[in-house]
């Protein structure tokens, strides 16, 4: 399956437009995580929880999504959008979601 950001693949020919596909993600963030992540960011540094969160949660969302479009019969997803949220009470959750365009292409 090609995925791209772009409204088109370079070299290929859209035969058909399939139809929008999307995939989320939620994932909780625990109390140990935000007591380290608080403390590198007093003294500098990246959270290292955070990012594998982030990551995990964008693979996720990206593998539903492709899965859609498979069912749907599609070989390609274009203009993919991911968009990173974080939701619930202190922002104790993550959210990824992705959408795009399924379509086939030759």
């Amino acid at each position: 399956m090609l995925v791209t950001t772009t409204p088109n693949i370079e070299g290929k020919n859209i035969t058909k437009y399939v139809g929008l596909v999307n995939g989320e993600a939620i994932i909780g963030a625990n109390l140990v995580k935000d007591f380290f992540t608080t403390i590198r960011d007093v003294v500098g540094g990246q959270s290292g929880a955070y990012v594998q969160a982030l990551r995990e949660a964008k693979s996720i969302a990206l593998k539903e999504m492709v899965d859609q479009a498979t069912r749907l019969g599609a070989n390609a997803i274009i203009g993919i959008d991911l968009d990173y949220q974080t939701i619930g009470t202190n922002g104790a959750m993550l959210m990824v979601s992705a959408n795009g365009t399924a379509v086939i292409v030759e």
